[in-house]
């Protein structure tokens, strides 16, 4: 007989709510901050004052970056639809994905693929480097010969540098939470620069993947950090499309940027 079907997440009685064996009202309620509720909610654990304020910072960088496809996803939906304000919300999250926001995902499989090349028990220090350098050569050799970007690497506005990645590598490295997934991006940025013959900015997404990896975040779950900041950000582009209408420029801004070119 297969065992039952449980969940450790969550619970509720007559007179309480109980999240991974904590009580809501009396444990969490007041006493926790969200950044806090949420690390703890998702990894089944507290995070360290240290992590906490990594991870907010994370969070902040992620929550707007202007009009980019989602927000501008949610402003016409929402104008469209304005009875419905989740769908908004989720129409403007469906574009947080493998280029805007999302890359933070694949970056972290990148370097865990990095900080993993080193297996072997015992080796030295400079062996370990070697393999580290090997791997991440080889990430960025196979990117350039695919021409596809590396992700966390590059910006169509930011240049040469990102200026958001400096200061969160700054802040890991003052709470003492930089490691082994900060060390790497540096080594695969490093690559990025020698495969494409020139400098290739760390942006902000490369750097929170690294910044959360060494808080313990799972590469797997790195995308859900992002869709937890950028629905903020939403939720603020879609109050401000209440008191200042966008969707009809945004409209007619698209027809007379892509004219048609059809025979009828």
């Amino acid at each position: 007989m297969s065992a039952p079907t449980t969940t450790s997440i969550a619970t509720a009685t007559p007179d309480d709510v109980f999240i991974r064996g904590k009580s809501l009202c009396r444990e969490l309620i007041g006493r926790v901050t969200f950044t806090e509720m949420l690390f703890f909610q998702i990894l089944g654990r507290p995070p360290t004052p240290a992590q906490t304020r990594v991870v907010d910072a994370c969070l902040v960088t992620l929550m707007e970056h202007g009009l980019t496809p989602s927000a501008v996803a949610a402003r016409l939906v929402y104008g469209s639809a304005a009875e419905a304000m989740q769908g908004a919300v989720a129409a403007g999250l469906l574009a947080v994905g493998s280029l805007f926001v999302g890359t933070t995902e694949e970056c972290g499989q990148h370097l865990t693929r990095i900080i993993t090349a080193v297996s072997a028990t015992g080796v030295n220090d400079d062996d370990a480097a070697a393999a580290r350098e090997a791997a991440a050569r080889e990430i960025a050799e196979g990117h350039k010969r695919a021409r596809k970007p590396v992700a966390g690497f590059g910006h169509p506005q930011h240049k040469p540098d990102d200026p958001r990645s400096p200061v969160l590598l700054a802040l890991a490295r003052a709470e003492g939470v930089a490691g082994a997934h900060v060390d790497a991006v540096e080594v695969l940025g490093r690559a990025v620069d020698a495969a494409s013959g020139r400098h290739i900015t760390l942006n902000a997404t490369g750097a929170i993947a690294a910044l959360l990896g060494d808080c313990g975040v799972p590469a797997s779950i790195l995308r859900g950090f992002a869709l937890i900041a950028r629905a903020a950000g939403l939720v603020g582009h879609i109050h401000e499309e209440q008191q200042r209408p966008t969707l009809r420029t945004l409209w007619e801004s698209a027809e007379h940027a892509v004219p048609y070119d059809g025979t009828t």
